[in-house]
């Protein structure tokens, strides 16, 4: 969302950042549960014109979008039951990463720093 988005302080650092990912030729994927959260954002704030860019940028700079089914939504349960200050989105996306043995993230959202073998980027 920063990268594409109006003026917000974390737009530089997402453009920097992910310069950096590219030039290191570090594999970069992401979840559907993205793709859905760009549909809510955009049309929660009426910008559906907005919602094509954005799917544009995310699906060409990433390798992958790793699917959300019923076994990643029974462990995103799992993991809201157990840990304290994560929101349901989050563990989504922490389930994914479990699932995939990925353990590093990009992302702004503090909600990550709390949980134990993931490292947060941003």
């Amino acid at each position: 969302m920063y990268l594409i988005g109006a003026e917000h302080p974390n737009k530089k650092n997402s453009q920097r950042i992910l310069k950096n990912l590219i030039l290191s030729d570090e594999a970069l994927v992401t979840d559907a549960e993205v793709l859905q959260e760009i549909l809510h954002r955009y049309v929660a704030i009426n910008r559906k014109d907005a919602i094509q860019p954005a799917f544009d940028v995310l699906l060409e700079i990433v390798d992958e979008v790793f699917p959300v089914d019923i076994i990643i939504v029974e462990r995103a349960k799992e993991i809201l039951i157990t840990r304290k200050k994560i929101s349901a989105r989050d563990a989504l996306h922490i389930a994914v990463m479990k699932d995939r043995g990925i353990n590093r993230i990009f992302t702004f959202d503090t909600g990550f720093d709390d949980m134990p073998g993931i490292e947060r980027l941003g």
